[in-house]
């Protein structure tokens, strides 16, 4: 199905080459809960499109942008997903934040033949034609965090997970990188969202003595763990690493007592120097103000539209045979996180990876960067040039 969108009266550019409009999907959390996130993911959306649209659009015509609210809830997700698709007819779809959410939006743009981009980190093996990942997965973060923390704390790890797949998943690859750098899991406790107080598992902790804790409870769950684990008074003796601090925002509202020496590794932080990210926070700055700091899934949303947009413009067409072609060609972009660009067979980026240090001005230190990091797990796990009828996500054996 070509979805070129045509406009009903056709304008004329100059030269009488005629006028015809891409539209896009949005589908983010703009209130509720997620809104933390789903308010950025949009924010640069819109700031993308602006972007491109100042600088020609889309195969020479503007791109549009149909927004929906989720409201932070999933069944939101299947409807505005259907609407955008059957009566809006988007060309691509820009959605979601917790795999939750990616995973009700895949089988309706499958069934349908729509590009899909998930701008969001998660714990990977998504595989499918129709889906793109910008995020980073967790085997890309935890490969270079896990070395990295062995050499500067030592070898005896503890786990601290949310009790889900972003944390369970998470955890596998932790056991994996400390066999593979000479570490130790010494202990490890999976807990419900609903926990609010975490003295069982601090007492856990002192009795296991690692050397660091992986730490990846989710928004309020994190501080609350973190403020607790430095009211104890283990961070004099312990490090704290994670995948997910500051995603949200969460060195803000920390104490600098809590915040201060928490190592973190994403795709972006907005203290990443090089001169593409410093003309990204101008451009947000000046659309938005800088009333909080801009967060990785901003810059991985910032990145899908971007990228998008660049594979049209080489297919010569908004059909998605044509840009999925073009997206799977070697296309890259010079984006806020360094240049990035979709693996063909696994449709991940390979992406820089920065390790972070939290200060005691609720920010972050670069202390290392991880140049062009691949999604080593899903390019093994999935070939989607060689089988481009799988649809599935990929777990790690024995989960």
């Amino acid at each position: 199905m070509n979805k070129l969108i045509v406009a009903a009266s056709l304008a004329i550019f100059a030269g009488g080459s005629a006028f015809a409009e891409t539209k896009i999907g949005a589908i983010f959390d703009l209130t509720g809960g997620l809104n933390i996130y789903g308010i950025q993911q949009n924010n640069a959306l819109e700031l993308a499109v602006e972007q491109i649209n100042a600088a020609g659009g889309v195969l020479g015509a503007p791109i549009s942008v149909v927004s929906y609210d989720a409201q932070s809830e999933l069944t939101k997700y299947t409807q505005f997903t259907t609407t955008a698709i059957l009566r809006d007819d988007v060309d691509a779809l820009f959605a979601g934040l917790t795999s939750s959410s990616r995973e009700a939006i895949r089988p309706i743009v499958q069934a349908n033949n729509v590009l899909y981009f998930y701008p969001s980190l998660y714990e990977g093996g998504a595989c499918d034609k129709q889906t793109f990942v910008t995020g980073s997965s967790a085997s890309q973060q935890l490969d270079v965090l896990i070395e990295w923390a062995i050499q500067k704390y030592g070898p005896k790890i503890y786990i601290m997970a949310p009790d889900y797949n972003f944390g369970t998943i998470s955890a596998h690859w932790v056991h994996e990188y400390a066999k593979q750098y000479g570490g130790e899991v010494v202990g490890e406790d999976f807990l419900a969202l609903t926990v609010t107080d975490y003295a069982p598992t601090i007492q856990k902790i002192q009795q296991s003595a690692p050397d660091f804790v992986v730490a990846l409870p989710v928004g309020a769950n994190q501080t609350g763990f973190l403020e607790q684990f430095a009211a104890a008074g283990l961070k004099e003796s312990i490090g704290v690493v994670s995948t997910n601090y500051g995603s949200g925002n969460q060195q803000v509202v920390v104490s600098p007592a809590a915040g201060e020496g928490l190592i973190a590794s994403q795709g972006y932080f907005q203290v990443v120097d090089n001169p593409a990210n410093a003309a990204f926070v101008a451009a947000w700055t000046a659309k938005y103000g800088s009333s909080e700091p801009i967060v990785s899934v901003a810059v991985d949303t910032w990145n899908a539209v971007h990228l998008w947009a660049a594979a049209v413009n080489q297919a010569g067409s908004a059909d998605i045979a044509a840009v999925t072609a073009a997206l799977e060609s070697g296309l890259t972009f010079e984006a806020p996180n360094g240049t990035v660009g979709f693996e063909p067979g696994s449709h991940h980026l390979r992406q820089n990876i920065y390790i972070v240090e939290g200060d005691a001005n609720h920010s972050f230190t670069v202390v290392e960067t991880f140049d062009a990091v691949a999604p080593a797990y899903e390019n093994a796990m999935c070939d989607l040039i060689k089988d481009p009828a799988i649809a599935t996500q990929f777990t790690p054996e024995g989960m």
